[in-house]
């Protein structure tokens, strides 16, 4: 099963839903906005996303990114702030199974697609 972390205001995120649809890709949806998520959550992300920073899955333009000063904090910091608001979180996040990638460009998406 896939899932799309979504943003709903997001056009590159409305744009990844709808290649899931139109592909009859089965999918589900987890509004990170609206809906919890624990470190845990995070970490396994990072995992699937074969990163070992959090920072490369962060929206480095968003106002909150300078006001919590993000390049000076730990993992651990970046991850409680992230928690709190998850606005700061690159979109769309899409997991397939054991991998996931950020559908920026959307190729990424057409491309686990494809696996």
């Amino acid at each position: 099963m896939v899932q799309i972390w979504h943003n709903t205001r997001c056009s590159k995120s409305r744009e990844a839903k709808k290649i899931l649809e139109e592909s009859n890709v089965p999918h589900g949806t987890f509004e990170y906005l609206k809906e919890e998520f624990t470190k845990e959550t995070i970490l396994n992300i990072m995992k699937k996303l074969g990163i070992s920073d959090i920072k490369d899955m962060l929206r480095k333009k968003e106002e909150e990114y300078k006001t919590f000063d993000i390049e000076n904090k730990t993992q651990d910091e970046i991850i409680d702030i992230i928690i709190k608001t998850p606005k700061l979180i690159e979109r769309p996040i899409i997991i397939k199974d054991n991998i996931a990638v950020i559908a920026r460009p959307m190729e990424n998406l057409t491309d686990l697609l494809k696996d």
